[in-house]
């Protein structure tokens, strides 16, 4: 029979982050300053670990990708291809972009970033800064270089519910007071582009890389256009935000019981808000909030019970 894998978050400390990831999702964090919780990572920088099934308790995320492809289908790759969050910005993130693919093998050795974003809470009023009003690479480095950043950068209100689509080459930062849950290729190469001059426990200011930067953004800034699906199931709703060339990501949420069959690909999931059950072959697992678990693609039908919503994800 096989089995979902639940996987153990690595917690990551952030000069930016809060406590929001224990005081709202259980998790024990290292730290008062905890930014980031890598729910499902097979990234050096922070590997998950799995806790069940016990056959593969203990064992990284990334040697159980390599020794069990199995379990992944016949997407199986050299690298795991995805990276799951969920974020605590108790302040400002830093303004930043990402390279793609080809910029980023080159200059840093591993996958450009395209991601997106789930906000599961945010503070009245709170805000993030999506895109640029640059029309192409000089005017960007004119605006930087002088400074002006309310000229040169876009701010978009938040609330709870919203979904925002980052490729690589978009100019963006997380505001202070906003979580989300982050679903991104499996990269950690990140430039910054502006941080508020803020320093460190040090007294010393954060490195950025207005090069970097300026090479890999967008120009002109624009956005992309969502089209998002809803499809009514009896007591729940299924949700597809977006299908890229890396990922596509849904939301499943019930306050009852849901059925759904699965194709033939490993799903990721993360439960955002509420608890239940995942019943697989008849097999009850308890789920609460931040649990985090992986579907074999061998798994073709599952049923979620109770009062949950989850954010899960297919590598493309």
């Amino acid at each position: 029979m096989m089995e979902p894998i639940f996987l153990k978050p690595v917690l990551q400390d952030k000069i930016w982050g809060g406590e929001k990831l224990q005081k709202e999702f259980g998790l024990e964090i290292p730290t008062k300053t905890t930014g980031e919780a890598w729910c499902i990572s097979a990234h050096p920088n922070g590997i998950s670990t799995v806790v069940s099934p016990e056959h593969y308790k203990g064992m990284g995320l990334d040697e159980l990708y390599k020794k069990y492809s199995e379990l992944f289908g016949l997407e199986n790759k050299d690298v795991f291809p995805l990276l799951i969050k969920i974020l605590d910005a108790k302040e400002d993130l830093s303004v930043q972009v990402h390279p793609n693919d080809t910029y980023g093998l080159e200059h840093e050795g591993e996958l450009g970033k395209t991601e997106c974003w789930y906000v599961i809470s945010a503070d009245e009023g709170a805000k993030i800064v999506y895109g640029h009003n640059a029309e192409n690479r000089e005017q960007f480095e004119d605006m930087v270089s002088n400074g002006e950043w309310s000229k040169l950068l876009v701010e978009v209100p938040v609330k709870a519910g919203d979904f925002f689509d980052v490729p690589a080459g978009t100019i963006h930062a997380i505001g202070g007071g906003v979580v989300i849950l982050e679903t991104q290729q499996n990269s950690d190469t990140t430039y910054r582009v502006y941080d508020y001059n803020r320093k460190d426990d040090n007294g010393n200011e954060r490195e950025l890389h207005i090069r970097q930067s300026a090479e890999v953004s967008t120009y002109p800034g624009k956005n992309p256009i969502l089209n998002i699906k809803e499809t009514e199931l009896t007591s729940g709703k299924i949700t597809h935000y977006l299908t890229n060339e890396y990922f596509s990501v849904y939301k499943w949420e019930t306050t009852d019981k849901i059925e759904l069959s699965l194709d033939n690909k490993y799903t990721l999931a993360t439960v955002i808000k509420g608890e239940g059950k995942l019943i697989v072959d008849n097999k009850e697992y308890n789920l609460k909030l931040a649990d985090s678990f992986i579907l074999p693609s061998s798994i073709k039908n599952i049923v979620i019970e109770g009062n949950i919503e989850l954010i899960t994800s297919k590598s493309e």
